[in-house]
């Protein structure tokens, strides 16, 4: 097998690359709470906008 040491060296290098990757929260405690409500407003709003436009678009469809 003329391949395995260049596999083996791809590997090496693979798994020092992915050691460091940071992918734990950077974010205090009260930082990742408001991040969370922002996202949870945003999302109220547009949930509160599309029931807005089916309400709208039932009250059209029943004047039919």
């Amino acid at each position: 097998m003329a391949r395995g040491n260049q596999r083996d060296k791809a590997r090496e290098k693979n798994l020092k690359k992915q050691g460091n990757v940071k992918n734990k929260n950077t974010q205090t405690g009260t930082q990742f709470a408001k991040s969370q409500e922002d996202a949870a407003a945003i999302m109220r709003e547009k949930q509160k906008k599309a029931d807005e436009k089916r309400a709208a678009e039932a009250a059209a469809g029943g004047k039919k």
